[in-house]
Formats: C-alpha cells, sequence, structure tokens
C-alpha cells in the first residue's frame, strides 16, 4: 500500500513539475516577446525623436535665413527712400 501512495505521489509531482515547467517556459516567451515589442517601440521613437529634431534645426535655419534676406530688402528699401528723399530735397 504504502508502495503504491508514494508511486502516487511520486506521479503527482512529476505532473506539478511539469505544469509548473510549461507556465515558467511560457512566461519566459511573454517576457522576450514583450522585451522584443518593447525595444521595437523604443527604436521607433528615438528615430521619430531624430526626425524631429532635425526638422525643427531645418525650420529655424528657414526662419533665420528668411529674417536675414528680409531685413537686407528692408534695409535696402529704406536706403533707396533715403536717396530718392536726397534727390527730391536737392532737386536732382
Amino acid at each position: 500500500m504504502e508502495d503504491k501512495t508514494g508511486a502516487l505521489l511520486t506521479a503527482q509531482m512529476r505532473h506539478a513539475t511539469q505544469l509548473i515547467s510549461t507556465q515558467i517556459g511560457s512566461l519566459e516567451a511573454r517576457v522576450v516577446h514583450q522585451t522584443a515589442l518593447i525595444h521595437q517601440r523604443l527604436t521607433l521613437l528615438e528615430e521619430q525623436i531624430r526626425d524631429h529634431e532635425t526638422r525643427l534645426r531645418a525650420a529655424a535655419e528657414g526662419v533665420a535665413q528668411f529674417k536675414i534676406f528680409s531685413g537686407l530688402a528692408s534695409g535696402g528699401s529704406g536706403l533707396m527712400s533715403l536717396v530718392a528723399l536726397l534727390k527730391a530735397f536737392f532737386g536732382g
């Protein structure tokens, strides 16, 4: 009777061990999958940040160039207005 009880307990313990091993394997697979997803998302976000920074720098450079061009154009028209005023004043 003791041999049957021991064999039954051994079989139950093996079954429980197999269930736990299967569950651990499943959890490990989930962790690997989640890690891969997180890595992919992080890589995508880093690429988007770099692209966004590049676009901001290009926009800032364009604004600076426009300000310079606008300032030169404004200064040139102001200078021409001054020349026209002097010309009109001196009767040229």
